[in-house]
């Protein structure tokens, strides 16, 4: 696999020592880094409260509890992609309470492919997640600036001018100085 400019953290929730090593060596230093093992829900709780992961990997059941809440609230509450294991004979039942929430389920046992194609899934997800992420606080930055050019226009219309002409006077005070408008506005504020 080529290094990439970017892993991915993952968080690995499981009781079983070969159920670690075996999704271990399913997950490339050059691709995922870092990895952390725990082995129960408070553990996983109490370090995804200091860490954020891009993924965790649940292994259900676990001592302290079955798991598949530990998925949903995490879904919930971190912006980090979820993949639950549950037994086969379980998996229906499971799937079905978890899905909304956006956990990808898995049935166990499962096979090496299928674990690497639904990390590749997760992988494709996060990409998607970061993207939306960077446009939302383009956008909600872009929604601050025009609130503050407004602010910036009521003061001028409070001391006499037109919105018109506040408006005129910001626009062309920021390409007289060669500054934004926001600056502009900061300016009068000021």
């Amino acid at each position: 696999m080529l290094f990439r400019d970017r892993t991915y953290s993952v968080l690995i929730v499981s009781a079983s020592e070969k159920f670690n090593t075996n999704t271990i060596a399913l997950l490339p230093v050059g691709e995922f880094w870092p990895v952390k093992t725990v082995k129960t829900v408070g553990e996983a709780r109490r370090l995804t409260l200091e860490q954020s992961f891009d993924m965790v990997l649940i292994n259900a059941p676990l001592p302290d509890d079955f798991g598949s809440r530990l998925a949903t609230d995490l879904c919930e509450s971190t912006d980090s992609s979820v993949m639950l294991f549950v037994k086969s004979e379980l998996y229906d039942d499971v799937c079905y309470k978890v899905m909304d929430y956006g956990v990808f389920c898995i049935s166990k046992p499962t096979t090496r492919q299928i674990v690497t194609q639904n990390l590749r899934v997760m992988c494709a997800t996060r990409e998607r997640m970061i993207k939306m992420e960077a446009r939302q606080a383009t956008v909600e930055q872009r929604m601050e600036e025009i609130r503050l050019i407004n602010k910036a226009k009521w003061k001028l219309i409070e001391s006499g001018m037109t919105e018109n002409a506040a408006h005129k006077y910001i626009e062309r005070r920021a390409m007289d100085l060669r500054i934004t408008k926001k600056e502009v506005a900061e300016e009068i504020l000021r």
